[in-house]
Parts: structure tokens; sequence; C-alpha cells
């Protein structure tokens, strides 16, 4: 009976082993890998993509995800030819990426062409709603969602800003790109805040890199005291250029990013993209864990930054004032 009972535990160890080992071993499988498109319209050398990019990465480390370990990212550059988008964004799509994270009104709406059922997440757009690419910012709808550049009274805030640097200005010129939806809410509320400032505003169109010179040209003709860029792809991609046609003309330019007081602009002031591109990895770890895009309400910023280009006051012959000065958050000298 003893030795009848020790073969019955020993049969029963075995199967228990039997049955433990292979669970041991699906337990320690590889999670699967996660792989994210990432879609610019910027050119792979230009510093702000790298930034941008770079802070995304953190974003995406922040919430657990590495590359190599469980996520892969592909990463299409359209080096500011936004009609290289719609093929890019082809690619993308092809590659069965998981989610394809983005700027900026053109590229969004290139990747919706190229899929109805890719995850997108724009890291930075200017007026989604306006631009038909959401139903609402509170629920998204369809499979869009992320960061939104509005922000209240952001234009009036700019052009204070330039009357402030600027108390002889007069008249104001805002490079705009009628095809690009998301500027309609931008430039109608510089348009309002000139109003109210009783300065003459004068919309000038840019629709591709061509019309950069003939826009600058347009601004002298209405006898504009500066001009103000805006957050439209080609205008970003170019704003070297646009900085020193300006210049060359003794013309002060003010934009809404950093990089472009970075390029010899007098005044940048608006939200901080770098940021915003950290906080689309918290998008994109929530889609990971089975959130579906249209349920993940649109964010607006939350860091907002003012640049001031002491190199350019005084190339122009300018005297910021001490006021001004006392709250940038960054002078280049």
């Amino acid at each position: 009976m003893t030795a009848f009972i020790r073969r019955r535990k020993f049969i029963a160890l075995l199967g228990g082993t039997a049955v433990a080992w292979p669970m041991a071993v699906r337990a320690q499988q590889p999670s699967p890998i996660h792989r994210i498109g990432v879609l610019t319209a910027l050119a792979e050398s230009d510093p702000e993509a790298k930034a941008q990019i770079a802070a995304f990465r953190k974003g995406l480390q922040e919430r657990g995800w590495f590359e190599g370990r469980n996520v892969e990212i592909e990463i299409r550059h359209a080096d500011g030819k936004l009609e290289r988008l719609p093929l890019l964004a082809l690619e993308l799509v092809r590659k069965n990426v998981d989610v394809v994270v983005t700027h900026g009104t053109p590229a969004v709406q290139a990747l919706q062409k190229a899929s109805p059922d890719v995850a997108i997440v724009f890291a930075t757009i200017g007026d989604p709603v306006g631009a038909g690419i959401v139903a609402s910012l509170a629920r998204p709808g369809g499979n869009v969602t992320g960061l939104s550049l509005i922000a209240t009274d952001l234009g009036t805030k700019r052009l204070e800003i330039l009357k402030e640097a600027l108390p002889h200005l007069r008249r104001v010129a805002m490079l705009s790109n009628p095809a690009n939806a998301s500027l309609v809410l931008q430039v109608s509320e510089t348009e309002a805040a000139a109003r109210l400032l009783g300065v003459q505003f004068n919309a000038i169109a840019i629709k591709s890199s061509d019309d950069l010179e003939a826009g600058v040209e347009a601004a002298l003709a209405v006898r504009a005291d500066a001009i103000i860029t805006t957050s439209d792809s080609i205008q970003v991609s170019e704003r070297a250029r646009i900085v020193e046609l300006a210049m060359r003309n003794r013309l002060p330019v003010i934009g809404e990013f950093r990089e472009i007081a970075g390029a010899g602009a007098l005044l940048s002031y608006g939200p901080n993209r770098v940021d915003m591109w950290r906080r689309a990895g918290d998008y994109v770890d929530k889609i990971f864990k089975g959130a579906r895009p249209n349920d993940l309400p649109i964010e607006q910023p939350t860091r907002f930054e003012l640049l001031i280009n002491l190199k350019t006051a005084k190339a122009l012959g300018l005297e910021v004032p001490p006021t001004l000065l006392a709250r940038a958050d960054e002078v280049i000298e």
C-alpha cells in the first residue's frame, strides 16, 4: 500500500509539473512589439524636428515604452515639401504601424486619406475642429486625437507684445496659407485684436515657399511695420528665409514658436511645442493600453514661452523695453 501511495504521489507531481511548465514558458514569452510611425513636415536635419522627436521618445520612456524592447519607431520627413506628405503617409500605413504621431493639418489629412483605421495622434495642430478633422475637442470621433495649439487670446497676447516692443506699430502683415483650414481662427483672432489695438491688419497669402519673396514685398507695399508668421508648416520650415527677406528690408518679425526667434526674428510667443511632443507619448501609451482615439479628449497647451532676440533688436536699432525683457523666458544675445 505504501509503495502504491508513493507511486500515485509521483504521478501527481509529474502531472502538475507538466501543467505548470508550459504556463511558466508562456509567462516568459516577450511582450508584443508595438509599431509607431512618425510623420513630420520638417527636414531630418532641422534642429526643431530633432528636439520634437527626442521629446516624444522621452514621453514614451516615461511611460515604460522603449525602442528595441517593446516599440519600434518608423520616421518619415517631408523636408518642408508638403506635397510629399501623402506618399509618406502611405509608406507608414503599409508598414502596418499601430499608431502614427504627426503635426499640422496637411499631415493629418494625408494620413486620414491613407487609412481610415490607423490611430493618429497629432502632437501639435492649429484648429482641428475648424479644419474638419475632429467633431469636437471633448469627443474627437473617428481615429484622430492629440494636442491643439489653440489657446484663449493667444493672437491678442502676441500682438500686444509686439506693440509693446514697437510702440510706433501702426500696420502689420500676417503671412497665412488659405489652404490650411487650421489657420482661419488664428488669423481672425489676430485681425480682431488688431482692431482693438488700433492697428491696421493685412493678411498675405503664402501657399508655397515660392510665394515668400512676393509675400514680403506685399508687406512692404502696405507699409507694414512688422510681419507676423503663423504655425503653417511652410513658414516653420522656411523660417530662416522669411527672416532673411524681412531683415533685408528692416522689417521686424514675430512668430509663434521659439525656432523663429532662433532664426533671427525679433520675438516669439506661443506654446512650447517640444513639451507637446513629449505629452503625445501619453496618448500613445493610452492607445496601446486599449483606449480608442475617439474617446481621448484633445488637450490644449499648458506651457507658453516668450523669446526676445536682442541681436536682432540691435541690428534694427530698436530698444526693447526693460519690462518686456524681464518677462522673457529666454533672451538671445
